[in-house]
């Protein structure tokens, strides 16, 4: 009797164990699917690349000639049109027009920053075909007037990406500017597109290579 009692408590004792052992393997099963389910790694988002949608001949060269930092590609979507136009090598000219830098009586900066817009920004190469004479007198307390209608007449409120850009749109100036073409062969006015559909946190940038003038 007493090896009979005996034998049944050691078979409840493993049944014990062995239910034990199986409840743990599971808790271990499920705290590994909560742990794979909230993985950093799933909930991680992949920023847009700043690149994917440029047009333009010159998005080649312009790539190499500020390959990196605040003035590239990646860099300019970092920040406010102002400040990314500022940081581009390429848009001195233009930045020291509508910052009050040319002028003392004309600058942009609040109004570009308050907004979104689409901006059409000749470089400085497309500046040095104006003659000094012209430049001279945009720097002028009597030019002033003149500068802010040529600066606003480059400006579109809202985004304009490449693929909806051409068209006639009314610009901050209240006059109309033509974007024609497409793809890499996009006109605005008579300038061309060096390279558009570059980004910053308020605008889309399109670079050209003349200075437009708005209709008397």
């Amino acid at each position: 009797m007493r090896t009979t009692t005996t034998r049944l408590l050691a078979g409840l004792a493993a049944t014990a164990v062995l239910g034990l052992a199986a409840g743990c393997g599971s808790d271990d099963s499920d705290a590994a699917d909560d742990t794979a389910t909230t993985s950093p790694e799933s909930s991680a988002t992949t920023e847009p690349d700043p690149a994917a949608n440029l047009v333009g001949t010159g998005c080649s060269a312009y790539a190499e000639q500020v390959p990196t930092g605040p003035g590239s590609v990646d860099g300019m979507a970092q920040d406010m049109v102002t400040t990314a136009a500022s940081n581009n090598p390429m848009l001195t000219t233009l930045t020291a027009a509508v910052t009050g830098q040319l002028n003392p009586d004309v600058n942009l900066v609040d109004t570009l920053e308050s907004d979104e817009f689409t901006v059409f920004a000749p470089v400085d190469d497309a500046f040095a075909q104006l003659d000094q004479k012209t430049l001279d007198t945009l720097a002028k307390p009597a030019g002033a007037e003149t500068l802010e209608a040529v600066l606003t007449y480059h400006v579109v409120p809202g985004q304009l990406a490449p693929d909806e850009v051409a068209g006639t749109h009314t610009t901050a100036n209240g006059a109309d500017v033509t974007v024609s073409g497409e793809g890499d062969a996009l006109m605005v006015d008579d300038a061309a597109v060096i390279c558009g559909g570059v980004q910053t946190q308020n605008a889309t940038v399109y670079l050209i290579d003349g200075v437009l003038m708005p209709p008397s």
